[in-house]
């Protein structure tokens, strides 16, 4: 008599099995009108009861057509051009209904299984966040695929320190518990997030989780252009959530390439020797190396690592420019979604 209920329940049509969990998707967004459409065809084709999900576009003052596309799908709109995209993603939080808090971005494309692989996490109340770092497209430059062995971890499932806000589901309890995101962080907010989660239980990446990032940086311009906007944030999220061991490497960097090493630099100058080459050499390249001893273990091969090495240089670089250089804050007139997050 079980076997013959489990047979029927699996020939049912999906949209006939009620979900025991509400998803609320929320995606952030500005001038998306390339992206938004694979975005939310990609949802609303998700294999997952239709009446478990709810999804939630939240514009941040859009020129192009954004607006009226997401107004073509069955989602709710939300408009505010004042906010930064930490802001944007807690109005669309306030305005959940679904128990399952779920961030996507606008230029993400989520796969077929996603939910039915997340909802596994649902009832597991020792998991406080999950997700996993978002793939490149399939066309990827050698800049995305570098930098993606940066990114991956190395085992399928794996307790981590912090998850992109691009592929990420947390309790809408636990959510609030922590405060969201802090809306006065331009960047980093997900790091930020993540920490204050940690408090109330794991953080799981599991790489079943499939989100493909189509506005991933495809040249070292664009890298580099990034990850200086990226590197704003850094410091200011200490005060967010204080001070984390595993954090002090990043916040390291722009000291020891802003401040260290030109120290150095100018006292070689003063004694020019082979010896005092050597060290500096040694110095400068001494966090690369550390780097990449950090990924030994992940897949990749020798001329991925040779372009891995080089790009650790260029993110070192954008690091410490973001701090010395004087940058002015993102707002929604300067900055679109797709170079944001």
């Amino acid at each position: 008599m079980v076997v013959l209920q489990i047979l029927f329940w699996n020939q049912l049509p999906l949209y006939m099995i009620m979900s025991r969990h509400k998803i609320t998707i929320i995606i952030p967004a500005f001038n998306e009108e390339e992206c938004l459409p694979r975005c939310l065809d990609a949802i609303f084709n998700l294999r997952y009861p239709k009446g478990g999900i709810e999804v939630i576009v939240v514009d941040n003052g859009s020129m192009d057509r954004t607006c009226e596309i997401a107004a073509s799908y069955d989602v709710i709109l939300l408009q505010d051009k004042t906010k930064k995209v930490s802001g944007l993603r807690n109005l669309g939080a306030n305005h959940a209904t679904g128990e399952i808090l779920s961030f996507v971005d606008a230029d993400c494309v989520v796969a077929k299984d996603w939910l039915i692989n997340a909802e596994k996490y649902f009832d597991d109340t020792h998991v406080v966040a999950w997700g996993a770092p978002p793939i490149p497209p399939e066309s990827s430059t050698w800049v995305q695929k570098a930098w993606y062995v940066v990114r991956q971890e190395l085992e399928n499932i794996e307790i981590v320190d912090w998850l992109e806000s691009m592929n990420l589901f947390v309790r809408k309890e636990n959510f609030f518990k922590a405060g969201g995101f802090d809306e006065g962080l331009v960047t980093c907010e997900d790091v930020d997030l993540s920490y204050k989660l940690s408090r109330y239980g794991k953080i799981v990446s599991d790489n079943s989780l499939k989100v493909v990032h189509l506005g991933e940086a495809a040249t070292v311009r664009e890298f580099l252009k990034k990850e200086i906007w990226r590197g704003s944030g850094n410091f200011r999220g200490v005060f967010s959530h204080g001070i984390i061991i595993k954090e002090l490497p990043s916040l390291a960097i722009p000291l020891y390439f802003g401040l260290f090493i030109p120290a150095v630099f100018v006292a070689v100058l003063m004694n020019l020797s082979l010896t005092t080459l050597l060290a500096t050499f040694i110095l400068f390249f001494l966090p690369s190396i550390a780097a990449m001893v950090k990924v030994r273990k992940k897949k990749a091969g020798f001329l991925t690592r040779i372009q891995l090495f080089f790009l650790i240089h260029i993110y070192f670089f954008a690091r410490t420019a973001a701090v010395v250089a004087r940058r002015k804050s993102c707002s929604p007139e300067t900055v679109s979604c797709k170079n944001m997050l």
